[in-house]
């Protein structure tokens, strides 16, 4: 590695674990939120747009950095909008609450209804909900990058361009198509899935969009503030996964009950029918 390439990790450990995974939602948020270059890179990946077509994006849903998560700032979706004339929300999800589908179509339908008062329905603003998975969505369908809209099922004509879905499943980074590589989205997922510092510095040699994130990440992690709400949505996550394990393992005993005793009937209609079977010979 050059000395111009290690010049980002002054201070930083050359090895080990990051401070926070890439996962984080607030994380995520906070990167987002903080850098514009960033935001930029990453649509660009998501959108496989060339720099110069994005002449302006912000975010329009701020929260304070290192403040708690309220109520009203627990969701840690990133609402963008996009040269002046187009929604994005974009939303890192670690856990599989088994909701995604509604959950996303929420936001889109909550987002699409941006019509000021006054304004013609056709001048209601594109809006686009992404989805950054780490799991599969559909495992029966599994994909890498996925896009989704409304068309007719029998003559697939579009109903509207306005209105659309993508998901990025950080888990299928194989199935990443020449497309997804041509725009760089496979290494924005590793970046995503990264672990440890030299994870980020193999990223930050191939694409200087990519030293920018590993730059950023130091600044907030560094931040105590920061750090520690990144740290809380961790034990979050923790409370979820065994909130989910332990539901998941009571729906099995329950799948287990219901199957003993759906042959417990069983066994007991064939005793009857056998009966039945017995009374009609002796008749």
């Amino acid at each position: 590695m050059s000395k111009e390439n290690n010049l980002i990790f002054d201070e930083v450990p050359t090895s080990g674990p990051l401070a926070v995974p890439m996962t984080n939602d607030y994380l995520f948020k906070a990167m987002l939120q903080k850098n514009n270059k960033i935001l930029k890179g990453l649509l660009c990946a998501l959108l496989a747009l060339k720099p110069e077509q994005i002449r302006s994006v912000q975010v329009t849903n701020p929260i304070e950095l290192g403040e708690s998560i309220d109520d009203k700032t627990f969701i840690l979706d990133v609402l963008l909008i996009l040269n002046d004339n187009s929604y994005y929300d974009l939303e890192m999800q670690v856990i599989n609450e088994h909701n995604w589908v509604e959950r996303s179509l929420s936001y889109l339908c909550r987002t699409y209804d941006n019509l000021c008062k006054g304004k013609n329905y056709v001048d209601v603003m594109p809006v686009h909900q992404i989805g950054i998975l780490n799991y599969t969505l559909f495992p029966e369908n599994p994909e890498f990058y996925s896009e989704y809209g409304f068309v007719n099922r029998s003559t697939l004509q579009a109903y509207s361009d306005k209105i659309k879905l993508s998901v990025l499943d950080l888990t299928q980074i194989d199935l990443a198509t020449e497309k997804d590589k041509e725009n760089e989205l496979d290494y924005w997922a590793r970046l995503f899935k990264s672990e440890t510092w030299e994870e980020l510095q193999m990223l930050a040699e191939k694409d200087p969009i990519f030293k920018e994130v590993a730059t950023q990440v130091k600044e907030l992690t560094d931040e105590e503030k920061i750090r520690m709400q990144c740290e809380a949505r961790e034990d979050y996550y923790r409370t979820q996964n065994d909130f989910h394990g332990y539901y998941l393992k009571q729906l099995d005993e329950k799948d287990k009950t219901i199957d003993k005793k759906d042959k417990t009937i069983e066994e007991l209609n064939k005793e009857i029918a056998k009966l039945q079977e017995e009374l009609r010979m002796k008749q």
